[in-house]
Protein backbone atom coordinates (compact mmCIF):
# COMPACT_ATOMS: atom_id res chain seq x y z
CA UNK A 1 0.00 0.00 0.00
CA UNK A 2 1.28 3.42 -0.98
CA UNK A 3 0.59 6.75 0.69
CA UNK A 4 -0.96 9.51 -1.42
CA UNK A 5 -2.03 13.08 -0.98
CA UNK A 6 -4.57 14.87 -3.15
CA UNK A 7 -5.76 18.46 -3.21
CA UNK A 8 -8.62 19.59 -5.38
CA UNK A 9 -10.42 22.86 -5.96
CA UNK A 10 -14.17 22.94 -6.47
CA UNK A 11 -15.92 25.76 -8.28
CA UNK A 12 -17.01 28.64 -5.99
CA UNK A 13 -20.58 28.80 -7.33
CA UNK A 14 -21.59 25.77 -5.25
CA UNK A 15 -23.59 26.10 -2.05
CA UNK A 16 -21.99 24.78 1.14
CA UNK A 17 -24.14 21.66 0.93
CA UNK A 18 -23.14 21.01 -2.71
CA UNK A 19 -19.47 21.59 -1.86
CA UNK A 20 -19.67 19.04 0.97
CA UNK A 21 -21.38 16.62 -1.44
CA UNK A 22 -18.41 16.94 -3.84
CA UNK A 23 -15.98 16.34 -0.95
CA UNK A 24 -17.95 13.26 0.13
CA UNK A 25 -18.11 11.93 -3.42
CA UNK A 26 -14.33 11.80 -3.79
CA UNK A 27 -13.86 10.30 -0.33
CA UNK A 28 -16.31 7.62 -1.46
CA UNK A 29 -14.33 7.00 -4.66
CA UNK A 30 -11.23 6.34 -2.56
CA UNK A 31 -12.91 3.98 -0.09
CA UNK A 32 -14.92 2.11 -2.76
CA UNK A 33 -11.71 1.29 -4.63
CA UNK A 34 -9.91 -0.23 -1.66
CA UNK A 35 -8.26 2.90 -0.30
CA UNK A 36 -8.22 4.04 3.28
CA UNK A 37 -8.50 7.72 4.20
CA UNK A 38 -5.82 8.77 6.67
CA UNK A 39 -6.65 12.48 6.94
CA UNK A 40 -9.10 14.86 5.32
CA UNK A 41 -9.32 18.62 5.57
CA UNK A 42 -11.76 21.19 4.27
CA UNK A 43 -9.68 24.32 3.73
CA UNK A 44 -12.71 26.37 2.72
CA UNK A 45 -13.15 29.11 0.15
CA UNK A 46 -9.80 30.62 -0.84
CA UNK A 47 -8.58 33.10 -3.42
CA UNK A 48 -6.83 31.51 -6.39
CA UNK A 49 -3.33 32.61 -7.40
CA UNK A 50 -4.62 33.25 -10.93
CA UNK A 51 -8.06 33.03 -12.57
CA UNK A 52 -9.17 29.55 -13.66
CA UNK A 53 -12.19 29.35 -15.97
CA UNK A 54 -12.85 33.04 -15.17
CA UNK A 55 -13.11 32.27 -11.44
CA UNK A 56 -10.92 33.90 -8.82
CA UNK A 57 -11.89 31.78 -5.79
CA UNK A 58 -12.55 28.10 -5.09
CA UNK A 59 -13.29 25.57 -2.36
CA UNK A 60 -10.06 23.77 -1.42
CA UNK A 61 -10.08 20.17 -0.15
CA UNK A 62 -7.20 17.98 1.01
CA UNK A 63 -7.24 14.19 1.43
CA UNK A 64 -4.42 11.87 2.55
CA UNK A 65 -5.02 8.22 1.80
CA UNK A 66 -3.40 4.84 1.33
CA UNK A 67 -4.08 2.44 -1.50
CA UNK A 68 -2.79 0.62 -4.56
CA UNK A 69 -1.49 2.47 -7.63
CA UNK A 70 -4.61 1.98 -9.75
CA UNK A 71 -6.71 3.96 -7.26
CA UNK A 72 -5.02 7.17 -8.41
CA UNK A 73 -6.06 6.59 -12.02
CA UNK A 74 -9.65 5.99 -10.95
CA UNK A 75 -9.69 9.06 -8.70
CA UNK A 76 -8.20 11.35 -11.33
CA UNK A 77 -10.63 10.07 -13.96
CA UNK A 78 -13.46 11.03 -11.63
CA UNK A 79 -11.89 14.48 -11.08
CA UNK A 80 -11.75 15.03 -14.85
CA UNK A 81 -15.37 13.91 -15.35
CA UNK A 82 -16.80 16.15 -12.63
CA UNK A 83 -17.32 19.67 -13.96
CA UNK A 84 -17.48 21.01 -10.39
CA UNK A 85 -13.72 20.37 -9.99
CA UNK A 86 -11.57 23.06 -11.59
CA UNK A 87 -8.10 21.80 -10.53
CA UNK A 88 -6.58 18.77 -8.78
CA UNK A 89 -3.19 17.38 -7.87
CA UNK A 90 -2.38 13.93 -6.52
CA UNK A 91 1.07 12.68 -5.62
CA UNK A 92 2.68 9.71 -3.94
CA UNK A 93 4.36 10.46 -0.63
CA UNK A 94 7.86 9.23 0.08
CA UNK A 95 8.85 8.16 3.60
CA UNK A 96 9.90 11.70 4.55
CA UNK A 97 6.59 13.17 3.41
CA UNK A 98 4.72 10.53 5.42
CA UNK A 99 6.73 11.44 8.54
CA UNK A 100 6.10 15.13 7.96
CA UNK A 101 2.36 14.51 7.51
CA UNK A 102 2.20 12.58 10.78
CA UNK A 103 4.00 15.39 12.63
CA UNK A 104 1.68 17.96 11.01
CA UNK A 105 -1.44 16.02 12.06
CA UNK A 106 -0.16 15.73 15.64
CA UNK A 107 0.61 19.44 15.72
CA UNK A 108 -2.85 20.35 14.35
CA UNK A 109 -4.51 18.01 16.83
CA UNK A 110 -2.53 19.61 19.64
CA UNK A 111 -3.61 23.10 18.57
CA UNK A 112 -7.29 22.26 18.34
CA UNK A 113 -7.52 20.55 21.73
CA UNK A 114 -6.52 23.55 23.92
CA UNK A 115 -8.82 25.83 21.93
CA UNK A 116 -11.75 23.49 22.62
CA UNK A 117 -10.85 23.29 26.32
CA UNK A 118 -10.72 27.10 26.54
CA UNK A 119 -14.12 27.38 24.91
CA UNK A 120 -15.58 24.82 27.32
CA UNK A 121 -14.20 26.71 30.33
CA UNK A 122 -15.68 30.02 29.18
CA UNK A 123 -19.14 28.53 28.67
Amino acid sequence: MNNYETVFIATPVLSDQQAQEVFGKFQGVITENGGQIVNKEDWGLKKLAYPIQKKTTGFYYFIEFTGEGDIVETLETQFRRDERVIRFLTFKQDKYAVEYSEKRRRKLAGKTEPVNETVKEEE
